[in-house]
């Protein structure tokens, strides 16, 4: 006999219309999300419309906040990508409603709407913990490097601006002069009417390229007279302070290091150590409950020490939940005696490395930092080593899924705070991810 196959007949029209609802199976993730937005409050999305008056219509924002979400969850971050996915992707295509925002309109829509999309990570949380999802039990608090949308081989040291400018200068006035020469020449052979009104390529690209590197370094200059006004420090202050003598500073108020660095690119970034070496970065902070792996605060900064988090990383968990975890772990960078001492006026319980491994043991002398030694005696017990155990055990899965299942190392914006709203929105897809896959269902 022949063989015979399933009919298939490309051109066939559709006798009744399909309905979008068919085309995913009941649990999938897009349905999933799409009922978790709408369960949210988003009348702030809706205000920035209101009264308008504008004669073109906007799309509805709870569709474009279900596709970004989605778009993010799946690991498509690029605007040009989600469009692209509206038109070939079936799941795409059913939270749109087969609308079709053009990438451009996607772009303006998360620049926009940053702080909107911030405060629906926190009404997530919320929702998680009055869903029972989060347990309060122990809290790991970490933080990983991010790639910001910089190249670190745009950035320059304040050592060798110094020198570019010099050279630079020098160069500049050298084509200047060289440029009159040539000018005096010509109007001695062709007379005084040429204009003479262009640059010099040459000339216009150095000048361009001290003018960059001039704000670049006026950045930095700033940026020390404001660590040296918060150290104590001021303009005619040649020795240290509290000291009637003693060696002088070995930089004037307000001159960086020579080795400080800032980027043309990015200037808000950070050349931070990863593990792939030195990296133009960014410092992402997330505080992850054990009991679900869920993300229960989050922020991020152009600081690659992670000492300074510790306490705001705290307070923002007890904000976003209005509870407190029965332990928050947290490994030795973020240990410090003032940390510690913060936490036990808090009464939180906490459990915070105080070392690498083998160098725990180390004496700590209680007269001085009497909150350090007392976290060592903690550290010592067996309810400390259980909590030590399972410091790293809470945040980093999560920490890989980001990376890892979604593709997000590097934001794909550029400045603190736009970094920082796109690293809310990455934590919020990733919460509805956690959430669909314990069961959780909205409504």
């Amino acid at each position: 006999m022949p063989t015979t196959y399933r009919p298939y007949h490309p051109n066939q029209s559709f006798l009744l219309p399909p309905s979008p609802t068919e085309w995913l199976p009941e649990d999938h993730l897009a349905y999933f999300i799409a009922d978790a937005i709408d369960a949210l409050d988003l009348s702030a999305f809706h205000r920035r419309y209101d009264g308008d008056g504008r004669r073109n219509q906007p799309f509805d924002p709870a569709m474009m906040v279900k596709v970004v979400v989605y778009g993010y969850a799946t690991g498509v971050v690029s605007s040009r990508q989600i469009a692209k996915r509206l038109a070939e992707d079936v799941a795409f295509r059913v939270l749109a409603s087969d609308n079709a925002p053009a990438h451009r309109t996607l772009r303006e829509f998360r620049q926009l709407h940053g702080i909107e999309l911030t405060q629906l990570f926190v009404q997530v949380v919320r929702v998680a913990a009055e869903a029972g999802l989060v347990k309060l039990g122990r809290l790991g608090i970490d933080g990983t490097k991010l790639r910001a949308n910089a190249s670190k081989h745009k950035a320059m040291s304040y050592g060798r601006m110094q020198t570019e400018e010099a050279r630079l200068t020098a160069e500049i006035a050298a084509l200047l002069k060289q440029a009159e020469a040539t000018d005096a020449r010509e109007d001695r052979e062709f007379g005084t009417d040429r204009t003479g009104d262009e640059l010099p390529a040459e000339l216009r690209r150095r000048e361009t390229r001290l003018t960059t590197i001039q704000a670049a370094k006026a950045r930095l200059e700033a940026r020390q007279r404001e660590m040296d006004t918060a150290a104590g420090r001021s303009p005619d202050d040649l020795d240290p302070p509290g000291k009637k003598r003693g060696p002088t500073f070995k930089r004037a108020m307000g001159q960086p290091p020579a080795k400080a660095q800032d980027n043309f690119t990015d200037p808000e970034s950070r050349i931070m150590k990863t593990g792939e070496g030195f990296q133009q970065c960014y410092n992402a902070q997330a505080a992850v409950d054990e009991g679900s792996q869920l993300i229960v605060a989050v922020d991020l900064n152009a600081c690659g020490s992670d000492v300074g988090q510790l306490l705001p990383m705290v307070a923002q968990v007890e904000a976003n939940l209005g509870h407190r975890h029965q332990a928050v772990l947290a490994d030795a960078g973020y240990a410090s005696e003032a940390n510690f001492a913060a936490l036990q006026e808090r009464n939180q319980v906490a459990c915070v490395a105080l070392g690498r491994e083998g160098k725990r043991n180390r004496v700590i002398d209680a007269a001085t930092y009497p909150a350090t030694h007392r976290m060592a005696e903690h550290l010592a017990t067996e309810q400390g080593k259980a909590d030590y155990r399972r410091r790293k055990v809470i945040p980093e899965p999560v920490f890989g899924w980001i990376k890892q299942v979604l593709g997000f190392r590097r934001v794909s914006r550029r400045g603190e705070t736009a970094a920082r709203e796109e690293w809310n929105l990455v934590c919020l897809a990733m919460n509805l991810r956690r959430m669909h896959r314990l069961g959780w269902r909205p409504g």
